[in-house]
């Protein structure tokens, strides 16, 4: 069975605790790498990830999108959106239906 995780800076991740999901507070771009890989390695099947840490490791949550397990997923921290993660699922429904729809 596999968890779910989530990284991020402590305050927009710790409400997150609540609900039941492993979370992982960072403060910089190379702890946020190795806490990702690391929780990869480690039965986790889904990792959520706050857009301002991806926006820091870019490099990391697109090698694990070539990947089916962990499946990374980006999320608005407290401090509002990037809109990273509307974009790359609007990437991803553009890929499946070959079209935009949303």
């Amino acid at each position: 069975m596999f968890k779910v995780a989530v990284v991020g800076d402590k305050d927009s991740i710790l409400a997150f605790k609540a609900l039941g999901v492993d979370v992982f507070p960072v403060y910089d771009h190379e702890e946020a790498r190795r806490t990702v890989d690391t929780i990869a390695r480690n039965n986790y099947g889904i990792i959520f990830v706050t857009e301002q840490i991806a926006s820091l490791i870019p490099d990391t949550i697109e090698r694990y999108n070539k990947e089916i397990i962990p499946a990374v997923i980006l999320i608005p921290s407290n401090q509002g959106t990037l809109n990273i993660g509307m974009s790359r699922i609007n990437n991803n429904v553009e890929k499946a239906v070959g079209s935009n729809i949303l």
